[in-house]
C-alpha cells in the first residue's frame, strides 16, 4: 500500500496509508494525541514504581520516546513491551521530526537505539527504561496479569475492525495485572461494550484535538 509522510495539526508528522486514509497518529496532532492519550490519562496514574507497559501498535516509536523522556520526572522503572506485525521501513522513521518538534535533542540517541534493537529481545534503552519490540500479530498475544498498563495504539476499527472485539479485549485483559489500565483514542460504543463484555470497567473521558471522547479501562482488582 502506497505510503507518505505528512505533518499534522500540531507540526509533527506521521505516517499516511493512503489507500486507507488512515494515519498511524491523529492527524490532529500527532504529539498532542500521544500526550494526551497514552501519558496524561495513563502514564501519569503511576509514580515511584516500576511499570510494565504493553504497547499495542509499537509504529513509529513516538508513544515509546515520550513515555521514555518522562520516566526520570514521574520516577519509574518502566518495563516497555511494543508489539508490531509489520515494523515501520528506517527510511520512514528517519523521515519523522519527533526529536525537534519535542525539543528532545537529548534523547535523539535514545530514539535511534529504540528502532535499531534486535526485535524480540529485550534491550536497556537507559537506565530508567528497557524496551522488547515483539514483532507479531495481536491475536497471538497470550501474556497473563503480566503489564501495569496497556497503550491500545491500533489502527482504527474503520480499517481493521477485528482488533476492537471482544477476542482481542480479552487478550488484554488477560495480560493485565489485577488494577491494571488500557487507554485508548477510541471511543465507539462497540469498543466500549466489547470491552465491558470481557470484564473491564470503562470510563469515557475528554478526547485529544479533533475527538470528543476516548476510552479508558480498568481490570478490577478481583
Amino acid at each position: 500500500m502506497k505510503r507518505k509522510i505528512i505533518t499534522t495539526s500540531d507540526g509533527s508528522t506521521t505516517i499516511q496509508i493512503e489507500d486507507w486514509n488512515e494515519q498511524y497518529h491523529s492527524k490532529h496532532g500527532a504529539i498532542q494525541e500521544a500526550f494526551h492519550v497514552f501519558i496524561d490519562a495513563g502514564l501519569r496514574l503511576f509514580k515511584n514504581q516500576p511499570v510494565s507497559i504493553l504497547e499495542i501498535g509499537f509504529g513509529t516509536g513516538l508513544n515509546a520516546l515520550i513515555t521514555l523522556m518522562l520516566a526520570k520526572e514521574l520516577s519509574l522503572e518502566i518495563r516497555y513491551t511494543g508489539v508490531e506485525k509489520y515494523p515501520v521501513p528506517e527510511n520512514e522513521i528517519r523521515q519523522l521530526n519527533y526529536i525537534s518538534e519535542l525539543k528532545a535533542e537529548a534523547y535523539k540517541m535514545h530514539f535511534s537505539k529504540m528502532h535499531e534493537t534486535a526485535w524480540n529481545s529485550r534491550v536497556a534503552i537507559s537506565s530508567h527504561f528497557s524496551l522488547q519490540k515483539v514483532q507479531k500479530d495481536f491475536m497471538r498475544i497470550e501474556d497473563e496479569n503480566l503489564f501495569n498498563l496497556i497503550y491500545f495504539d491500533a489502527f482504527g476499527a474503520r480499517v481493521q475492525p477485528e482488533l476492537w472485539t471482544e477476542e482481542l479485549f480479552s487478550k488484554m485483559f488477560d495480560a493485565l495485572t489485577p488494577g491494571g489500565v488500557l487507554v485508548t483514542y477510541a471511543a465507539k460504543g462497540s469498543v466500549r461494550r466489547a470491552m465491558q463484555a470481557v470484564g473491564f470497567l470503562v470510563e469515557r473521558l475528554p478526547g485529544p484535538p479533533g475527538k470528543r471522547e476516548m476510552l479508558r479501562a480498568k481490570k478490577p482488582l478481583s
